[in-house]
């Protein structure tokens, strides 16, 4: 089967831009990796919008006592 022509290019890692490393793709290193996730967990990625949060969903979580 013929590869598509841009299935064969690699991309720059997206954090520094260096070349992506297979162990890592799509990035160049571990240290690049981490810092994706820590901007995913820390919501750097977040989309924004004009919604209001829901809150109720918060009030219906259970209270752990100490």
């Amino acid at each position: 089967p013929a590869v598509p022509p841009d299935r064969g290019r690699l991309m720059a890692c997206p954090i520094c831009g260096k070349v992506p490393v297979a162990a890592y793709r799509p990035f160049c290193c571990r240290r690049c990796a981490d810092v994706d996730l820590a901007r995913w967990l820390g919501g750097g990625y977040r989309v924004p919008t004009d919604e209001v949060p829901d809150d109720s969903a918060a009030d219906s979580a259970p209270t752990k006592i100490n």
